[in-house]
C-alpha cells in the first residue's frame, strides 16, 4: 500500500512538474518568464511578461495538469476497482509539490495556485467555486493576484468543510494552502510594505 501511495505521489509530482509557462511562450517566441518580471514561471508572470493570450493558455494548462493529476492517476494505479483512501490526497499533494518545485526548471517552480485548484475542481467543485469567487472579488478589489491567491487558498478548506466533504479533502485541501501560502511569503511582506505589484501595472524589476 505505501509504495503504491508513493508512485501516485511521484506519478502526479512529474505530471504536475511540467512548466506550462516556459512551454507556452517557447511555442510562441516570447520571452522565458524566468528571465523576465518575477522569475516566476505561473501564469500571473506570464501575463505581465509576455500577454494575456500566453498567461491565459499557462493558467489552463497548469489547472488542466492539476485535474488530470486527481482524476486519472489513483484511477491508473488501481484500474477496475475504486482507488485507495490515499491515492487521491496523494495525487493532489504531489501535483502541487511538482508544480513548485519542477525539475524541467531546476526545482524553481510557480506557487501552485492554478494545479491546486484545478485539483480540488475535481474533487470538491463547490469548495473550489467558492474560492474562484474569493479570487475573482479580491483581485477586482484590490487588483493584488498574490492577495487574491492568499484568500483563495484559505478559503477553499473552509468552503470544503462547510459543504460538507469528506475529511480527507478538507485536510489535503488545508495543507495545501498552507503550502500556496508559504510560498507568497515574499508577496506577504511586499503587502505589508505597500510595495507589491497591482496587475495591469508594467512591472520593470524582478520582484514576485
Amino acid at each position: 500500500m505505501s509504495l503504491s501511495i508513493f508512485l501516485v505521489f511521484f506519478a502526479a509530482a512529474l505530471l504536475g512538474s511540467i512548466p506550462f509557462g516556459v512551454l507556452v511562450t517557447r511555442l510562441l517566441g516570447l520571452s522565458d518568464p524566468r528571465a523576465a518580471g518575477s522569475g516566476n514561471i505561473g501564469a500571473t508572470n506570464v501575463i505581465r511578461t509576455s500577454g494575456w493570450l500566453p498567461g491565459l493558455l499557462t493558467l489552463a494548462g497548469d489547472a488542466l495538469k492539476g485535474i488530470l493529476a486527481a482524476a486519472w492517476i489513483p484511477a491508473l494505479a488501481a484500474p477496475g476497482s475504486p482507488p485507495l483512501p490515499f491515492h487521491l490526497p496523494a495525487a493532489a499533494l504531489g501535483a502541487v509539490v511538482g508544480h513548485m518545485f519542477s525539475p524541467f526548471t531546476g526545482f524553481k517552480g510557480g506557487k501552485g495556485v492554478a494545479t491546486g485548484f484545478g485539483v480540488f475542481l475535481y474533487w470538491t467543485p463547490l469548495a473550489a467555486a467558492w474560492a474562484a469567487l474569493v479570487f475573482a472579488g479580491a483581485v477586482a478589489a484590490t487588483r493584488y493576484v498574490s492577495l487574491g491567491s492568499i484568500l483563495a487558498a484559505l478559503a477553499l478548506p473552509v468552503a470544503g468543510a462547510a459543504a460538507g466533504y469528506p475529511e480527507p479533502a478538507v485536510l489535503t485541501s488545508a495543507l495545501v494552502a498552507a503550502f500556496i501560502v508559504r510560498r507568497h511569503a515574499d508577496n506577504i511582506r511586499r503587502l505589508f510594505r505597500g510595495e507589491e505589484h497591482r496587475l495591469g501595472r508594467k512591472r520593470t524589476e524582478r520582484s514576485a
